[in-house]
């Protein structure tokens, strides 16, 4: 990748000379690393896009990792203009919401998560700031217009975002000094809407303290959920909260409830639709991916997978087992061009033997161990590209090429990777060529590799193990 446009521009980057390609242009170290989350939000993320990692470069896929302070570590509403996510967490207790989405940490302690995006470049709009924080500002008049609220509430929240207090830290409350352990799903609701609207429409600490206690105390009074945020008898200064609340309140549904809009795009084929959750029924006809379930019978569970933290059984002759996490597993991937994998390494030569994804790129992050990885070019050049990668790396494996992971360490190892579509496909060498059903004319295999017939027939004849 070049930076060297001259007045220049492409969809992407400009493309280094390839004699001149290293593995460095394929690796990013230290995502193990805790990030500091002690700022307005309480999270970090911190990006492995093509500015980190220059080789994914039209390769339609990036990773991050997000870091999430306890008691209200809060990733703030916000979309990706050109990416699909796939969200997988590491430690903690999220609360999430998509399409305009985010994440709430609702545990007493630090939270991790990794994301697949489907994009080298995801963007990230942040709607708190795209809408009331743009410069110069939209004009007052369209968005009060827009969100049928009073001018005043518009300039409120204008002027939180604007300039100086953009990047300022405000004062957050902690939560576990004002509400009891055990509040439940009333605790959790309060204080995902009020941290929403503290960071995304910059109310102040003093407000928000007021607002949650009555909230809090109030939700012992509430059976119906429609009844939530009516405070039963407010004081004169819950009241002037409340009157602000109301004001807001449209600016919150607009951001909880714009899940009606989607702008993912991936590589493969861009959804024309917020989602597709597949179903299996064809009645005879195929499609490029699989059929729709009916929007209205969707719920959260066509988007959910548990247990990849659970590690797995690698004792198999190729030392290593794969555990997808695509449109099979989460019907709600289809049509949105993102998977993930785990991978479990037995110590002292786990292999993932030599495969090829035909349909994806894929981003490898190694959580434990040592690995020795790489990937080979296209014809003529055949060039292998190798690297150790150790805790915490992140090395790219391009669309198409043969590559492998080999644990050259002690102990166990593991990594999870990213996928850019949601049935990448896996060829493994060996097994395509040595083990297709039926099998390969030996005669074809003799020239190809030159080797004699008996080899051939050797090999033909062994047990090709799929790790997958």
């Amino acid at each position: 990748m070049k930076c060297i446009s001259h007045a220049v521009f492409v969809n992407g980057k400009f493309c280094k000379d390839p004699k001149l390609v290293s593995e460095k242009d394929f690796f990013f170290p230290g995502l193990n690393i805790p990030q500091n989350t002690s700022n307005p939000v309480g999270s970090t993320v911190t990006p492995v896009n093509v500015v980190q990692i220059p080789g994914l470069n039209t390769l339609g896929i990036s990773l991050v990792r997000i870091d999430y302070a306890p008691y209200g570590g809060l990733n703030p509403p916000h979309t990706h203009p050109w990416a699909t996510e796939i969200l997988f967490v590491m430690e903690g207790t999220l609360y999430v919401v998509g399409l305009i989405h985010f994440q709430f940490n609702v545990g007493k302690a630090n939270a991790v998560a990794f994301a697949g995006l489907s994009s080298q470049n995801p963007g990230v709009i942040t709607i708190g700031n795209a809408v009331f924080g743009s410069e110069p500002p939209i004009n007052p008049d369209f968005l009060t217009k827009a969100f049928q609220v009073d001018k005043s509430v518009v300039n409120f929240l204008q002027k939180q975002f604007c300039c100086e207090t953009r990047h300022s830290a405000l004062p957050w409350l902690t939560y576990k000094y004002y509400v009891e352990e055990d509040v439940g799903i009333g605790w959790i609701l309060s204080n995902v809407l009020n941290k929403i609207l503290a960071y995304s429409l910059r109310i102040t600490a003093s407000q928000q303290i007021v607002s949650s206690l009555a909230f809090v105390a109030d939700m012992n009074n509430k059976a119906d959920i429609g009844d939530l945020g009516k405070i039963s008898h407010p004081t004169p200064e819950t009241k002037s909260v409340q009157d602000l609340m109301e004001g807001l309140k449209f600016v919150l549904v607009f951001v909880l409830l714009a899940l009606a809009s989607s702008l993912t795009f991936a590589s493969d084929p861009s959804p024309l639709q917020d989602f597709c959750v597949a179903i299996n029924e064809t009645d005879g006809v195929f499609v490029n991916g699989k059929f729709c379930k009916d929007p209205k019978l969707v719920s959260e569970k066509d988007f959910f997978f548990p247990g990849l933290n659970i590690p797995r059984n690698t004792s198999n002759p190729v030392g290593s087992t794969v555990t997808p996490v695509n449109v099979v597993q989460i019907p709600g991937l289809n049509t949105l061009g993102i998977s993930l994998v785990r991978i479990d390494y037995a110590p002292y030569g786990g292999l993932n033997p030599p495969h090829t994804h035909p349909r994806a790129t894929e981003v490898l992050f190694v959580m434990e161990g040592t690995l020795y990885v790489g990937f080979v070019t296209s014809n003529p050049e055949n060039r292998l590209i190798t690297k150790v990668l150790n805790p915490g790396d992140v090395f790219v494996f391009p669309v198409g090429l043969i590559h492998f992971q080999f644990n050259v360490g002690e102990a166990n190892a593991v990594a999870f990777a990213g996928l850019s579509s949601q049935n990448p496909g896996v060829i493994t060498i060996g097994n395509a060529v040595f083990g297709s059903e039926p099998p390969i004319n030996p005669d074809v295999l003799t020239k190809a590799f030159q080797l004699d017939k008996s080899v051939v027939n050797f090999l033909q004849k062994q047990f090709w193990w799929d790790n997958n």
